[in-house]
């Protein structure tokens, strides 16, 4: 690929998936306080609550596919 253009087309031919894994290594992420916080407060529960809200309105059919919101952007 050469141009920029080509580069955006290839990207957006990604799965979500492939996309995350392109923005970590293009800037280089790496685990931070933040992403240690988050995993210490999921392993201690702490989202528990809205992890079964979540569940529960998604088995009621209260929510919209993840590829229909992207397919609306």
């Amino acid at each position: 690929m050469s141009t920029v253009a080509e580069i955006k087309s290839a990207i957006a031919s990604l799965t979500l998936e492939e996309r995350a894994q392109l923005v970590a290594e293009l800037c280089e992420w790496q685990e931070d306080d933040w992403d240690r916080q988050m995993q210490s407060d999921a392993a201690a529960g702490k989202f528990a609550t809205l992890n079964e809200r979540a569940d529960a309105e998604y088995k009621a059919g209260k929510t919209t596919p993840l590829a229909q919101i992207l397919n609306e952007s």
